[in-house]
């Protein structure tokens, strides 16, 4: 079955950090997809109610729960949905100014908004 172009497909993210959430959430939009982005598995519930997703995006922890067990109890919601565990950090100037300023260093390397989107356009095809 062919992939749905990106304005047909939905994802829902759900990450706990708001600034990552919000630069993700910028580089997919960029790109075609309609985002439903959240920061709690609360809302990510209600969400799913309103609206089927195609691909899960989730951070390794949500909230007080891994991401692990948070995607298979959305997944159990909406079966079919993809899931793509995002556990690096894009290569946004946001990102890296603010971790310069808070002397924190980022291992293993950010990936690019492309590197990100290739990543999903592969799992939405099944890969």
């Amino acid at each position: 079955m062919p992939q749905k172009p990106p304005m047909e497909t939905t994802i829902l993210l759900l990450s706990s950090e708001p600034l990552a959430r919000q630069v993700m959430r910028e580089v997919l939009e960029r790109a075609g997809y309609v985002v439903m982005a959240t920061g709690d598995l609360g809302t990510a519930v209600d969400r799913l109610q309103e609206c089927k997703a195609d691909l899960l995006m989730i951070s390794p922890y949500v909230e007080t729960i891994t991401g692990h067990d948070a995607a298979k109890y959305l997944q159990g919601r909406c079966p079919g949905m993809r899931i793509l565990m995002v556990a690096g950090l894009l290569a946004d100037d946001r990102l890296q100014n603010r971790a310069v300023l808070e002397r924190v260093e980022i291992f293993p390397k950010p990936f690019t908004g492309a590197e990100l989107l290739e990543k999903v356009k592969h799992v939405l095809g099944g890969g």
